[in-house]
């Protein structure tokens, strides 16, 4: 078990590996794996059968690697014959990426007037694309003032035309509905929908 741990700093690095001992107090591996019988799998995922953990932990020795317990909760539990140190930097590099996109994904607003004039009509829509397109969420709005509340139809003429002339762009989530004074749709990205918003028309 040490030289799995002297491959994870090897393979990942200060950041990583220091990362990787904090994780290997969760993760039990040969001797410390407590079930009575676990479900086996080799490194490329074929079954082995149910069997004591001592049997396993014999074949990842013959086979120089590890017996590594992948999930705990299973009935029985599920272990794999692998190598440990690679398994705790594929482990932590996937929980990156994932934290990653999570961190890069935002919810962006974007805000109208009824009486939005066409060309400023025009930048916001294509910052909505452009914000889709990035593979943000966005929260197209329009605000409603005074006397603008008694004609509401404006407001939400303007936002189905935003929808459908974004809608090869966006998915619908929620709305178009009024919230208070503010006419909202959330809108997340659609698959292939990723194309550059057109330039903006001159002028107003």
């Amino acid at each position: 078990m040490g030289a799995a741990f002297g491959l994870a700093c090897c393979l990942g690095g200060g950041f990583i590996a220091e990362r990787s001992f904090r994780q290997a107090d969760r993760i039990r591996v040969n001797d410390r794996i407590r079930a009575r019988e676990i479900r086996v799998v080799d490194e490329d995922g074929g079954q082995l059968g149910v069997m004591p953990p001592f049997e396993a932990i014999k074949l990842a020795r013959e086979r120089g690697l590890d017996l590594v317990e992948i999930s705990p909760t299973a009935d029985p539990p599920v272990c794999k014959i692998t190598d440990y140190g690679k398994y705790l930097y594929q482990t932590n590099k996937k929980a990156h990426e994932q934290r990653k996109h999570q961190k890069g994904s935002q919810l962006k607003e974007v805000k109208f007037r009824p009486a939005t004039a066409e060309h400023d009509y025009q930048v916001r829509k294509n910052q909505i694309i452009r914000f889709l397109g990035e593979g943000h969420k966005v929260k197209a709005m329009i605000f409603h003032r005074g006397r603008e509340m008694a004609h509401q139809e404006v407001g939400r003429a303007k936002m189905n035309r935003l929808l459908q002339e974004i809608a090869d762009h966006a998915l619908v989530e929620i709305g178009p509905r009024m919230e208070a004074n503010i006419m909202m749709a959330l809108l997340a990205p659609k698959k292939g929908g990723g194309a550059k918003a057109p330039a903006a028309p001159a002028g107003g």
